[in-house]
């Protein structure tokens, strides 16, 4: 089998069907720069510049494929982490989120909200005034209500792609730095044509590549790639130093109006904290929405504009056009396309494998 792309979901695809028996071969041509990107913050991949915020529990349905694959994604990732770590793997993990409410219209839905998962017996709570005020730093104003949820947490993305990479190849994946750039049927399966000259052939290929694998899609014969069209959106963040630590009461991530503070208490005392991201279209970033960013539209507090900038990063999502995220689909036979997650790649890519391994196994057994 050939996952192509190495990243966060590609290599989820790949670590899952290994450790189900499957030879596997991954390729991309970041294998062979050891997905370092370049040294200007810019990475083309978005699971380089993820966040890592897990929001399944808190998400604002309770119902449907979307909804599935979150409660999926989380309990899966709670098992691949014990997994992991017993095999020295450990992945930094943060428990906690915190959706805050700045207006009434936001505190009814967080109300609502709260409400419903309850029913549902989810361990979410709803934090009033009195329980926000006291926490110190002091939280972005106005905060009027926050949506507490212990089962959602951060988990860090380049840790986890390191682990899950390291992992696999003890467990015999094999990983291949070079670009496909050509798909053909061949002999009941695919060949894969790559950069270099040569080709690889299965009779699986999982298409994980972004926005690369619509290209991959059109060049392949007898698939209609425009069903899966896929666009790119630009996502920058920050990483600042604060100039005090940030206490052990604070509660985990903390979302305001819909960007993220996420602690990295395991880096400089306490003292760094990632922010973002913003969502832009196409690939060109634009440093009105960085500054904006930066200042939280003009209500970050105090401590967060003494904040010094150490970090500048950015990177591509794919968005499916016209269709809803991820694309989890099997154009033509042998051939699943596991892209297009836009900004959930990281929470979703333990569901996409178990999808990509279920489609996989249920081929081979009616072969």
């Amino acid at each position: 089998m050939i996952v192509v792309g190495s990243g966060i979901v590609g290599m989820a695809c790949a670590w899952w069907l290994q450790g189900r028996g499957h030879q596997v071969l991954v390729l991309d041509p970041a294998l062979g720069t050891n997905g370092h990107g370049d040294p200007g913050g810019v990475e083309r991949s978005g699971s380089q510049a993820a966040l890592g915020v897990l929001m399944a529990d808190s998400f604002h349905r309770d119902r449907g494929r979307a909804w599935e694959l979150r409660q999926r994604s989380l309990e899966l990732w709670s098992q691949w982490r014990l997994e992991l770590a017993r095999r020295g793997h450990a992945i930094p993990y943060r428990a906690g989120v915190v959706l805050l409410a700045s207006d009434g219209t936001e505190v009814e839905r967080l109300e609502a909200l709260v409400a419903r998962k309850r029913a549902l017996g989810l361990p979410l709570e709803l934090w009033d005034r009195q329980r926000l005020e006291p926490l110190q730093p002091t939280l972005p104003q106005p905060s009027l209500a926050g949506l507490h949820s212990s089962r959602d947490g951060q988990l860090d993305s380049g840790s986890a792609l390191a682990a899950l990479t390291a992992d696999g190849r003890e467990r015999g994946l094999a990983l291949r730095g070079e670009a496909a750039v050509a798909l053909q049927p061949e002999r009941g399966g695919w060949r894969v044509d790559l950069a270099g000259g040569g080709s690889e052939q299965a009779a699986w290929v999982v298409l994980a590549a972004g926005t690369a694998s619509g290209a991959l899609l059109g060049a392949a014969a007898g698939t209609d790639s425009r069903r899966w069209a896929l666009e790119p959106v630009l996502g920058q963040a920050l990483e600042l130093e604060l100039e005090a630590p940030l206490p052990t009461g604070w509660p985990g991530t903390v979302v305001w109006r819909g960007v993220n503070l996420v602690p990295r208490p395991d880096l400089e005392g306490g003292r760094r904290l990632w922010l973002g991201a913003t969502l832009e279209p196409g690939d060109t970033a634009d440093p009105d929405q960085l500054s904006q960013l930066r200042q939280l539209g003009g209500a970050a507090p105090e401590w967060l504009r003494g904040a010094t900038v150490v970090r500048h990063w950015q990177g591509l999502r794919p968005r499916p056009v016209g269709r809803p995220a991820p694309l989890l689909e099997q154009p033509a036979a042998g051939l699943l396309l596991a892209t297009g997650h836009y900004r959930n790649g990281l929470l979703l890519a333990p569901a996409s494998a178990a999808w990509v391994a279920e489609r996989i196994e249920a081929g081979l057994l009616s072969a």
